[in-house]
Protein backbone atom coordinates (compact mmCIF):
# COMPACT_ATOMS: atom_id res chain seq x y z
CA UNK A 1 0.00 0.00 0.00
CA UNK A 2 1.31 3.41 -0.92
CA UNK A 3 1.49 5.71 2.07
CA UNK A 4 2.26 9.36 2.40
CA UNK A 5 5.56 10.72 3.63
CA UNK A 6 5.41 12.36 7.02
CA UNK A 7 4.11 15.74 5.96
CA UNK A 8 1.99 18.40 7.64
CA UNK A 9 -1.15 20.05 6.27
CA UNK A 10 -2.56 23.36 7.45
CA UNK A 11 -5.42 23.17 4.96
CA UNK A 12 -8.28 22.05 7.21
CA UNK A 13 -11.40 23.26 5.42
CA UNK A 14 -13.99 22.46 8.09
CA UNK A 15 -14.66 20.65 11.34
CA UNK A 16 -17.91 18.63 11.26
CA UNK A 17 -18.45 17.03 14.64
CA UNK A 18 -15.71 14.39 15.01
CA UNK A 19 -14.63 14.82 11.36
CA UNK A 20 -12.06 17.07 9.70
CA UNK A 21 -12.00 17.79 5.96
CA UNK A 22 -8.47 18.50 4.70
CA UNK A 23 -7.79 19.99 1.27
CA UNK A 24 -4.86 19.65 -1.13
CA UNK A 25 -3.62 16.33 0.24
CA UNK A 26 -1.32 13.99 -1.68
CA UNK A 27 -0.75 10.26 -1.20
CA UNK A 28 -2.82 9.96 1.97
CA UNK A 29 -4.06 6.37 2.45
CA UNK A 30 -7.37 5.07 3.79
CA UNK A 31 -7.01 4.00 7.42
CA UNK A 32 -3.78 5.94 7.91
CA UNK A 33 -3.06 7.42 11.32
CA UNK A 34 -2.00 10.93 12.11
CA UNK A 35 -2.44 13.73 14.58
CA UNK A 36 -4.03 17.16 14.57
CA UNK A 37 -2.69 20.03 16.66
CA UNK A 38 -4.91 23.03 17.28
CA UNK A 39 -4.04 26.50 18.55
CA UNK A 40 -4.01 25.12 22.10
CA UNK A 41 -1.04 22.91 21.18
CA UNK A 42 -2.80 19.71 22.28
CA UNK A 43 -2.19 16.77 19.88
CA UNK A 44 -5.19 14.60 19.02
CA UNK A 45 -4.92 11.33 17.14
CA UNK A 46 -6.80 11.10 13.84
CA UNK A 47 -7.55 8.31 11.36
CA UNK A 48 -8.34 8.67 7.65
CA UNK A 49 -11.84 7.41 6.76
CA UNK A 50 -12.20 8.83 3.23
CA UNK A 51 -9.75 9.91 0.54
CA UNK A 52 -10.15 11.71 -2.78
CA UNK A 53 -7.84 13.03 -5.47
CA UNK A 54 -6.99 16.17 -3.50
CA UNK A 55 -8.73 15.87 -0.15
CA UNK A 56 -9.03 13.58 2.87
CA UNK A 57 -11.60 13.16 5.64
CA UNK A 58 -10.29 12.10 9.04
CA UNK A 59 -12.05 11.21 12.27
CA UNK A 60 -10.62 12.60 15.48
CA UNK A 61 -10.12 9.87 18.08
CA UNK A 62 -10.99 12.20 20.90
CA UNK A 63 -12.82 15.44 21.53
CA UNK A 64 -12.86 18.22 18.92
CA UNK A 65 -13.79 20.82 21.55
CA UNK A 66 -11.62 23.91 21.00
CA UNK A 67 -10.35 22.64 17.65
CA UNK A 68 -11.07 25.19 14.88
CA UNK A 69 -10.40 24.72 11.20
CA UNK A 70 -8.20 27.79 10.99
CA UNK A 71 -4.97 27.40 12.87
CA UNK A 72 -5.07 23.57 13.05
CA UNK A 73 -2.31 21.42 11.55
CA UNK A 74 -2.65 17.75 10.58
CA UNK A 75 0.32 15.44 10.31
CA UNK A 76 0.13 11.86 8.97
CA UNK A 77 2.33 9.03 10.22
CA UNK A 78 2.33 6.85 7.12
CA UNK A 79 1.00 3.79 9.01
CA UNK A 80 -2.31 2.25 10.07
CA UNK A 81 -3.68 1.76 13.60
CA UNK A 82 -1.72 -1.04 15.26
CA UNK A 83 -2.44 -2.14 18.82
CA UNK A 84 0.20 -3.39 21.21
CA UNK A 85 -1.02 -6.78 22.51
CA UNK A 86 0.12 -9.01 25.32
CA UNK A 87 -1.10 -11.91 27.44
CA UNK A 88 -0.74 -9.59 30.42
CA UNK A 89 -3.78 -7.63 29.17
CA UNK A 90 -5.90 -10.38 30.75
CA UNK A 91 -7.31 -8.90 33.93
CA UNK A 92 -7.11 -5.33 32.65
CA UNK A 93 -9.74 -2.66 31.87
CA UNK A 94 -9.16 -0.55 28.75
CA UNK A 95 -11.00 2.19 26.91
CA UNK A 96 -12.22 2.03 23.31
CA UNK A 97 -8.78 3.02 21.97
CA UNK A 98 -6.99 0.30 23.92
CA UNK A 99 -5.63 2.70 26.55
CA UNK A 100 -5.83 1.94 30.30
CA UNK A 101 -9.07 2.79 32.06
CA UNK A 102 -7.91 1.21 35.33
CA UNK A 103 -5.12 3.81 35.91
CA UNK A 104 -2.35 1.23 35.52
CA UNK A 105 0.42 1.28 32.90
CA UNK A 106 0.08 -0.93 29.85
CA UNK A 107 2.24 -4.08 29.86
CA UNK A 108 5.13 -4.31 27.39
CA UNK A 109 3.63 -5.45 24.07
CA UNK A 110 4.47 -8.92 22.80
CA UNK A 111 3.35 -7.92 19.32
CA UNK A 112 1.61 -5.19 17.37
CA UNK A 113 -1.54 -6.09 15.44
CA UNK A 114 -3.61 -4.10 12.96
CA UNK A 115 -6.97 -3.45 14.63
CA UNK A 116 -8.75 -4.27 11.35
CA UNK A 117 -7.60 -7.87 11.71
CA UNK A 118 -6.02 -10.34 9.36
CA UNK A 119 -8.76 -12.20 7.47
CA UNK A 120 -8.64 -15.98 7.68
CA UNK A 121 -8.37 -17.79 4.40
CA UNK A 122 -11.72 -19.63 4.03
CA UNK A 123 -9.80 -22.80 3.19
CA UNK A 124 -7.95 -22.50 6.51
CA UNK A 125 -11.15 -22.39 8.57
CA UNK A 126 -12.15 -25.38 10.69
CA UNK A 127 -15.85 -26.20 11.00
CA UNK A 128 -17.11 -25.24 14.51
CA UNK A 129 -18.30 -28.35 16.35
CA UNK A 130 -17.19 -28.12 19.98
CA UNK A 131 -19.54 -26.69 22.64
CA UNK A 132 -19.07 -23.89 25.13
CA UNK A 133 -20.90 -24.33 28.42
CA UNK A 134 -22.47 -21.03 29.51
CA UNK A 135 -24.27 -22.46 32.55
CA UNK A 136 -27.60 -21.10 31.23
CA UNK A 137 -30.04 -23.93 30.44
CA UNK A 138 -31.92 -22.14 27.66
CA UNK A 139 -28.65 -21.69 25.76
CA UNK A 140 -26.84 -24.92 26.66
CA UNK A 141 -29.87 -27.17 26.34
CA UNK A 142 -31.57 -25.78 23.23
CA UNK A 143 -29.23 -23.52 21.27
CA UNK A 144 -25.78 -24.60 22.33
CA UNK A 145 -23.02 -22.05 21.75
CA UNK A 146 -20.23 -23.53 19.63
CA UNK A 147 -16.54 -22.67 19.70
CA UNK A 148 -15.83 -20.44 16.72
CA UNK A 149 -19.48 -19.48 16.25
CA UNK A 150 -21.00 -15.99 16.13
CA UNK A 151 -24.35 -16.15 17.95
CA UNK A 152 -26.02 -12.82 18.78
CA UNK A 153 -28.69 -11.98 21.34
CA UNK A 154 -31.55 -9.89 19.96
CA UNK A 155 -32.94 -7.92 22.89
CA UNK A 156 -35.02 -4.82 23.55
CA UNK A 157 -34.83 -1.72 25.70
CA UNK A 158 -35.44 -2.59 29.35
CA UNK A 159 -34.78 -6.32 28.96
CA UNK A 160 -32.01 -7.92 31.05
CA UNK A 161 -29.41 -8.40 28.33
CA UNK A 162 -26.70 -6.72 30.42
CA UNK A 163 -27.40 -9.08 33.32
CA UNK A 164 -27.12 -11.99 30.90
CA UNK A 165 -23.87 -10.63 29.45
CA UNK A 166 -22.34 -10.44 32.92
CA UNK A 167 -23.59 -13.94 33.75
CA UNK A 168 -22.06 -15.41 30.59
CA UNK A 169 -18.72 -13.68 31.31
CA UNK A 170 -18.75 -15.18 34.83
CA UNK A 171 -19.85 -18.70 33.94
CA UNK A 172 -18.78 -19.64 30.42
CA UNK A 173 -16.12 -22.28 29.95
CA UNK A 174 -14.83 -24.89 27.54
CA UNK A 175 -14.85 -28.08 29.58
CA UNK A 176 -11.48 -29.74 29.69
CA UNK A 177 -9.76 -26.52 28.58
CA UNK A 178 -10.27 -24.24 31.58
CA UNK A 179 -6.63 -23.16 31.70
CA UNK A 180 -6.78 -21.92 28.11
CA UNK A 181 -10.10 -20.07 28.24
CA UNK A 182 -10.47 -16.28 28.28
CA UNK A 183 -13.26 -13.76 27.85
CA UNK A 184 -13.01 -10.40 26.11
CA UNK A 185 -15.85 -8.11 27.14
CA UNK A 186 -16.54 -5.07 24.94
CA UNK A 187 -18.97 -2.41 26.15
CA UNK A 188 -19.92 -0.17 23.21
CA UNK A 189 -21.48 3.21 23.96
CA UNK A 190 -22.74 2.09 27.37
CA UNK A 191 -23.83 4.44 30.15
CA UNK A 192 -21.60 5.10 33.16
CA UNK A 193 -23.92 3.20 35.51
CA UNK A 194 -23.84 0.20 33.17
CA UNK A 195 -20.04 0.29 33.11
CA UNK A 196 -19.96 0.46 36.91
CA UNK A 197 -22.33 -2.54 37.09
CA UNK A 198 -20.12 -4.66 34.83
CA UNK A 199 -16.89 -3.72 36.57
CA UNK A 200 -18.35 -4.42 40.02
CA UNK A 201 -19.72 -7.78 38.86
CA UNK A 202 -16.43 -8.84 37.28
CA UNK A 203 -14.36 -7.79 40.27
CA UNK A 204 -16.49 -9.23 43.07
CA UNK A 205 -16.96 -12.60 41.32
CA UNK A 206 -13.34 -12.90 40.19
CA UNK A 207 -14.35 -13.04 36.52
CA UNK A 208 -11.88 -10.26 35.70
CA UNK A 209 -8.96 -12.62 36.43
CA UNK A 210 -9.57 -14.35 33.09
CA UNK A 211 -11.11 -11.43 31.18
CA UNK A 212 -10.12 -8.31 29.27
CA UNK A 213 -12.67 -5.49 29.52
CA UNK A 214 -12.83 -2.84 26.78
CA UNK A 215 -15.22 -0.12 27.95
CA UNK A 216 -16.45 2.63 25.63
CA UNK A 217 -18.83 5.03 27.35
CA UNK A 218 -21.75 6.86 25.75
CA UNK A 219 -19.97 10.12 26.62
CA UNK A 220 -16.82 9.10 24.70
CA UNK A 221 -16.27 10.39 21.15
CA UNK A 222 -18.25 8.55 18.51
CA UNK A 223 -15.04 7.65 16.64
CA UNK A 224 -13.94 5.63 19.66
CA UNK A 225 -17.21 3.69 19.49
CA UNK A 226 -16.21 2.47 16.03
CA UNK A 227 -12.79 1.37 17.33
CA UNK A 228 -13.93 -0.43 20.50
CA UNK A 229 -15.11 -3.77 19.01
CA UNK A 230 -12.04 -3.88 16.77
CA UNK A 231 -9.73 -3.29 19.72
CA UNK A 232 -11.43 -6.11 21.65
CA UNK A 233 -11.27 -8.50 18.70
CA UNK A 234 -7.61 -7.67 18.07
CA UNK A 235 -6.77 -8.68 21.64
CA UNK A 236 -8.91 -11.82 21.25
CA UNK A 237 -7.10 -12.80 18.04
CA UNK A 238 -3.72 -12.45 19.72
CA UNK A 239 -4.83 -14.66 22.60
CA UNK A 240 -6.37 -17.22 20.23
CA UNK A 241 -4.04 -17.39 17.25
CA UNK A 242 -0.72 -16.61 18.95
CA UNK A 243 -1.23 -18.08 22.44
CA UNK A 244 -3.77 -20.88 21.89
CA UNK A 245 -6.61 -19.56 24.06
CA UNK A 246 -10.27 -20.31 23.48
CA UNK A 247 -11.66 -16.79 23.58
CA UNK A 248 -15.29 -15.77 24.02
CA UNK A 249 -15.95 -12.19 22.90
CA UNK A 250 -19.08 -10.65 24.48
CA UNK A 251 -20.03 -7.33 22.84
CA UNK A 252 -22.84 -5.04 23.99
CA UNK A 253 -24.50 -3.08 22.47
CA UNK A 254 -24.00 -3.45 18.70
CA UNK A 255 -26.96 -1.11 18.16
CA UNK A 256 -24.86 1.68 19.67
CA UNK A 257 -22.11 0.78 17.21
CA UNK A 258 -24.52 1.02 14.26
CA UNK A 259 -25.83 4.37 15.52
CA UNK A 260 -22.25 5.64 15.64
CA UNK A 261 -21.70 4.39 12.10
CA UNK A 262 -24.80 6.28 10.99
CA UNK A 263 -23.62 9.46 12.72
CA UNK A 264 -20.24 9.35 10.99
CA UNK A 265 -21.86 8.58 7.63
CA UNK A 266 -24.19 11.55 8.03
CA UNK A 267 -21.26 13.78 8.96
CA UNK A 268 -19.50 12.80 5.73
CA UNK A 269 -22.61 13.72 3.75
CA UNK A 270 -23.16 10.21 2.37
CA UNK A 271 -26.49 9.21 0.88
CA UNK A 272 -28.44 7.28 3.53
CA UNK A 273 -29.77 3.76 3.05
CA UNK A 274 -32.54 2.01 4.98
CA UNK A 275 -33.77 4.18 7.88
CA UNK A 276 -30.82 6.49 7.50
CA UNK A 277 -28.10 3.88 8.01
CA UNK A 278 -25.25 3.82 5.46
CA UNK A 279 -25.63 1.44 2.54
CA UNK A 280 -22.39 -0.28 3.48
CA UNK A 281 -23.54 -1.20 7.02
CA UNK A 282 -23.86 -4.89 6.05
CA UNK A 283 -20.24 -4.96 4.87
CA UNK A 284 -19.06 -3.04 7.92
CA UNK A 285 -20.83 -5.40 10.34
CA UNK A 286 -19.36 -8.36 8.45
CA UNK A 287 -15.83 -7.02 9.06
CA UNK A 288 -16.58 -7.46 12.78
CA UNK A 289 -18.66 -10.64 12.87
CA UNK A 290 -16.45 -12.57 10.45
CA UNK A 291 -13.51 -12.30 12.84
CA UNK A 292 -14.87 -15.33 14.69
CA UNK A 293 -13.86 -18.88 13.93
CA UNK A 294 -11.33 -21.67 14.23
CA UNK A 295 -8.27 -22.16 12.04
CA UNK A 296 -6.46 -25.28 10.85
CA UNK A 297 -3.19 -25.83 12.64
CA UNK A 298 -4.08 -23.44 15.46
CA UNK A 299 -5.37 -24.67 18.81
CA UNK A 300 -7.23 -21.50 19.79
CA UNK A 301 -10.60 -20.15 18.71
CA UNK A 302 -12.58 -16.89 18.71
CA UNK A 303 -16.28 -17.14 19.54
CA UNK A 304 -18.54 -14.09 19.36
CA UNK A 305 -21.57 -13.43 21.54
CA UNK A 306 -22.74 -9.98 20.43
CA UNK A 307 -25.80 -8.35 21.98
CA UNK A 308 -27.98 -5.82 20.18
CA UNK A 309 -31.17 -4.07 21.21
CA UNK A 310 -33.86 -4.01 18.54
CA UNK A 311 -35.36 -0.51 18.20
CA UNK A 312 -39.07 -0.76 19.10
CA UNK A 313 -38.60 -4.57 19.45
CA UNK A 314 -38.62 -4.73 15.63
CA UNK A 315 -36.73 -7.80 14.46
CA UNK A 316 -37.02 -6.55 10.85
CA UNK A 317 -35.07 -3.37 11.72
CA UNK A 318 -31.87 -3.08 9.61
CA UNK A 319 -29.52 -3.81 12.52
CA UNK A 320 -30.94 -7.23 13.57
CA UNK A 321 -31.95 -7.98 10.00
CA UNK A 322 -28.44 -7.57 8.59
CA UNK A 323 -26.86 -9.24 11.62
CA UNK A 324 -29.06 -12.28 11.07
CA UNK A 325 -27.70 -12.70 7.54
CA UNK A 326 -24.09 -12.73 8.76
CA UNK A 327 -24.31 -14.72 11.99
CA UNK A 328 -25.17 -18.38 12.57
CA UNK A 329 -28.47 -17.92 14.36
CA UNK A 330 -29.86 -15.65 17.05
CA UNK A 331 -31.15 -15.83 20.61
CA UNK A 332 -34.23 -13.63 21.00
CA UNK A 333 -35.37 -12.21 24.33
CA UNK A 334 -39.12 -11.94 24.97
CA UNK A 335 -40.80 -8.98 26.64
CA UNK A 336 -43.80 -11.20 27.43
CA UNK A 337 -41.61 -13.74 29.27
CA UNK A 338 -39.87 -10.95 31.17
CA UNK A 339 -43.29 -9.59 32.15
CA UNK A 340 -44.08 -13.00 33.67
CA UNK A 341 -40.98 -12.75 35.87
CA UNK A 342 -38.97 -15.33 33.93
CA UNK A 343 -35.21 -14.82 33.71
CA UNK A 344 -33.59 -15.29 31.28
CA UNK A 345 -36.66 -14.37 29.18
CA UNK A 346 -35.92 -16.35 26.02
CA UNK A 347 -38.34 -16.52 23.12
CA UNK A 348 -37.77 -20.19 22.39
CA UNK A 349 -39.68 -20.25 19.10
CA UNK A 350 -37.95 -17.21 17.57
CA UNK A 351 -34.46 -18.35 18.59
CA UNK A 352 -32.18 -20.68 16.65
CA UNK A 353 -28.59 -21.84 16.40
CA UNK A 354 -27.53 -23.24 13.03
CA UNK A 355 -24.44 -24.98 14.41
CA UNK A 356 -25.76 -26.47 17.66
CA UNK A 357 -26.66 -29.84 16.12
CA UNK A 358 -23.00 -30.52 15.32
CA UNK A 359 -21.68 -29.69 18.80
CA UNK A 360 -23.90 -31.88 20.98
CA UNK A 361 -24.34 -35.56 21.59
CA UNK A 362 -22.23 -38.45 22.80
CA UNK A 363 -18.59 -37.53 23.34
CA UNK A 364 -19.37 -33.81 23.39
CA UNK A 365 -22.20 -33.22 25.86
CA UNK A 366 -24.40 -36.31 26.41
CA UNK A 367 -25.97 -38.92 24.16
CA UNK A 368 -29.54 -37.64 24.69
CA UNK A 369 -28.86 -33.94 24.05
CA UNK A 370 -30.30 -33.78 20.52
CA UNK A 371 -33.37 -35.74 21.64
CA UNK A 372 -33.97 -33.36 24.55
CA UNK A 373 -33.52 -30.20 22.48
CA UNK A 374 -35.72 -31.35 19.59
CA UNK A 375 -38.46 -32.68 21.88
CA UNK A 376 -38.58 -29.64 24.15
CA UNK A 377 -38.87 -27.19 21.25
CA UNK A 378 -41.50 -29.26 19.43
CA UNK A 379 -43.54 -29.86 22.60
CA UNK A 380 -43.40 -26.23 23.67
CA UNK A 381 -44.53 -25.10 20.22
CA UNK A 382 -47.50 -27.46 20.47
CA UNK A 383 -48.21 -26.26 24.03
CA UNK A 384 -48.36 -22.63 22.90
CA UNK A 385 -50.97 -23.57 20.30
CA UNK A 386 -53.02 -25.28 23.02
CA UNK A 387 -52.69 -22.23 25.28
CA UNK A 388 -54.20 -20.10 22.54
CA UNK A 389 -56.99 -22.63 22.10
CA UNK A 390 -57.64 -22.69 25.86
CA UNK A 391 -58.25 -18.94 25.90
CA UNK A 392 -61.07 -19.49 23.39
CA UNK A 393 -62.79 -22.66 24.61
CA UNK A 394 -61.62 -22.83 28.24
CA UNK A 395 -59.22 -25.30 29.80
CA UNK A 396 -62.04 -27.52 31.12
CA UNK A 397 -63.13 -28.25 27.56
CA UNK A 398 -59.73 -29.62 26.57
CA UNK A 399 -58.81 -33.29 26.58
CA UNK A 400 -56.48 -34.73 29.17
CA UNK A 401 -53.53 -34.78 26.74
CA UNK A 402 -53.98 -31.10 25.95
CA UNK A 403 -54.09 -30.32 29.66
CA UNK A 404 -50.84 -32.23 30.07
CA UNK A 405 -49.28 -29.91 27.48
CA UNK A 406 -50.41 -26.89 29.49
CA UNK A 407 -48.76 -28.34 32.62
CA UNK A 408 -45.64 -29.06 30.57
CA UNK A 409 -45.47 -25.47 29.24
CA UNK A 410 -45.69 -24.04 32.77
CA UNK A 411 -42.99 -26.39 34.06
CA UNK A 412 -40.78 -25.74 31.02
CA UNK A 413 -40.89 -21.99 31.60
CA UNK A 414 -40.60 -22.09 35.39
CA UNK A 415 -38.07 -24.91 35.80
CA UNK A 416 -36.08 -25.19 32.58
CA UNK A 417 -35.95 -21.63 31.19
CA UNK A 418 -36.07 -19.78 34.51
CA UNK A 419 -32.98 -19.83 36.66
CA UNK A 420 -31.11 -17.55 39.05
CA UNK A 421 -28.71 -14.84 37.97
CA UNK A 422 -25.92 -16.58 39.91
CA UNK A 423 -27.12 -20.12 39.23
CA UNK A 424 -24.78 -22.15 37.05
CA UNK A 425 -26.00 -25.42 35.56
CA UNK A 426 -23.85 -28.05 33.88
CA UNK A 427 -24.92 -29.73 30.65
CA UNK A 428 -25.96 -32.79 32.65
CA UNK A 429 -28.07 -30.77 35.09
CA UNK A 430 -29.78 -28.98 32.21
CA UNK A 431 -30.60 -32.23 30.42
CA UNK A 432 -31.90 -33.84 33.62
CA UNK A 433 -34.27 -30.89 34.15
CA UNK A 434 -35.33 -31.29 30.54
CA UNK A 435 -36.35 -34.91 31.14
CA UNK A 436 -38.19 -33.93 34.31
CA UNK A 437 -40.43 -31.48 32.43
CA UNK A 438 -40.78 -33.73 29.35
CA UNK A 439 -41.93 -36.59 31.54
CA UNK A 440 -45.08 -34.63 32.38
CA UNK A 441 -46.21 -35.67 28.89
CA UNK A 442 -47.17 -39.23 27.95
CA UNK A 443 -44.18 -41.12 26.64
CA UNK A 444 -45.85 -41.72 23.27
CA UNK A 445 -45.95 -37.91 22.74
CA UNK A 446 -42.14 -37.71 22.71
CA UNK A 447 -41.92 -38.52 19.01
CA UNK A 448 -38.75 -36.43 18.52
CA UNK A 449 -36.77 -38.63 20.90
CA UNK A 450 -35.31 -41.94 19.78
CA UNK A 451 -37.12 -44.91 21.41
CA UNK A 452 -33.97 -46.26 23.05
CA UNK A 453 -33.15 -42.83 24.52
CA UNK A 454 -36.71 -42.31 25.75
CA UNK A 455 -36.72 -45.75 27.37
CA UNK A 456 -33.50 -44.89 29.23
CA UNK A 457 -34.28 -41.37 30.47
CA UNK A 458 -38.09 -41.00 30.64
CA UNK A 459 -39.30 -40.48 34.25
CA UNK A 460 -42.53 -42.44 34.43
CA UNK A 461 -43.06 -41.54 38.08
CA UNK A 462 -43.35 -37.86 37.16
CA UNK A 463 -46.04 -38.59 34.57
CA UNK A 464 -47.99 -40.62 37.10
CA UNK A 465 -47.71 -37.95 39.82
CA UNK A 466 -48.94 -34.95 37.78
CA UNK A 467 -52.65 -34.30 38.10
CA UNK A 468 -54.72 -32.83 35.25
Amino acid sequence: MQVSPIVSYSTVREVKGPLLVIERTRGVAYGELGEVIGPDGEPRRVQVIEVGTDYAVVQVLGSTLGLPAKGSTVRFYGKTYRLGVSEELVGRILDGKGQPRDHMPLPPPQDFRDINGEPLNPYAREYPEEPIETGISAIDGLYTLVRGQKLPIFSGTGLPHNIMAAQVVRQATVRGSEEGFAVVFVGIGIRSEEAMYFMEEFRKTGALRRAVAVINLASDPVAERILAPRVGLTIAEHLAWDLGYHVLVVMTDMTNYAEGLRELSSGKGELPGRRGYPGYMYTDLATIYERAGRAKGRSGSVTQFPILTMPHDDITHPIPDLSGYITEGQLVLSRAMWGKGIYPPFDVIMSLSRLAKDAIGEGKTREDHKDVANTLIAAYSRALEIRSLATLVGERNLGWRERRYLRFADAFEQRFIKQGVYERRTFEETLDIGWDVMSILPEDELTNARPEISAKYYRKHIFESVKV
